[in-house]
């Protein structure tokens, strides 16, 4: 446990540095490439365990599962900038099966529904974020705050705005030769209503879903000894 906490926490510091230097170096052309080398970053230590443990193949449907549903998620609310259902699975599948499984799940459902939404250099951003919205839900799971219901819709109102506050990050690394104070505040001050959008249907998702969605996954979690 303790080992693969911290490769996770290893691997998002050299992701974080990737993203940066992608675009000092590649300026966005090497993008996808990108998020390929995230994945499978983030899936070493997943494949791992098959060193250490007997991992069932339906684990790995599973996590699939989840991504997928994370992923399509996004698909019917795309009118509605900011509001969609992915970062509470993420955040679920975070809290369940832990900071690993959070991880892979995020960053997967990014680039899957990037191929219905369109990929782009922010593509790379979005796996990264979503991925340590996993990664913290599991991190902090045990935490007695993140058991009950209000904690749930604080961890996920905050994991709203700190998402569009790192995704802004690379409309500003991006156009670094303008970067001035008048510029950093205008675009963190643009995207004021997008980021409280996203807060709000996190805390509107983990309100109405939260304990149904628990109940079902720890179930299917304890019934077939998935990703303990």
């Amino acid at each position: 446990m303790e080992r693969s906490r911290n490769y996770l926490i290893s691997v998002s510091v050299v992701l974080l540095i990737l993203l940066v230097a992608s675009i000092v170096l590649f300026h966005y052309r090497a993008y996808l490439l990108l998020s390929f080398i995230m994945i499978a970053c983030i899936m070493l230590p997943f494949f791992a365990r098959f060193e250490w443990r007997e991992v069932a193949g339906r684990e790995v449907v599973l996590l699939a599962m989840l991504a997928a549903i994370a992923a399509v998620g996004r698909v019917p609310f795309a009118g509605l900038p900011s509001v969609q259902p992915t970062s509470f699975i993420i955040i679920i599948a975070g809290i369940v099966f832990g900071a690993e499984s959070g991880f892979i799940v995020g960053a997967v459902a990014a680039i899957v529904s990037n191929f219905f939404l369109g990929q782009g250099p922010w593509t790379p951003w979005q796996m990264y974020a979503w991925g340590m919205m996993g990664m913290t839900a599991g991190l902090l799971r045990n935490a007695w705050w993140l058991k009950t219901v209000w904690g749930k819709c604080i961890f996920g109102f905050v994991w709203g705005y700190l998402f569009g506050w790192f995704m802004n990050m690379w409309i500003i690394v991006s156009n670094i030769e303008a970067l001035s104070w008048e510029f950093f505040a205008g675009i963190y001050i643009s995207s004021v209503y997008f980021d409280l959008a996203h807060a709000l249907s996190n805390v509107f998702f983990l309100l109405i879903f939260g304990t149904s969605w628990l109940k079902v996954l720890q179930r299917v979690q304890r019934k077939y000894g998935l990703l303990e």
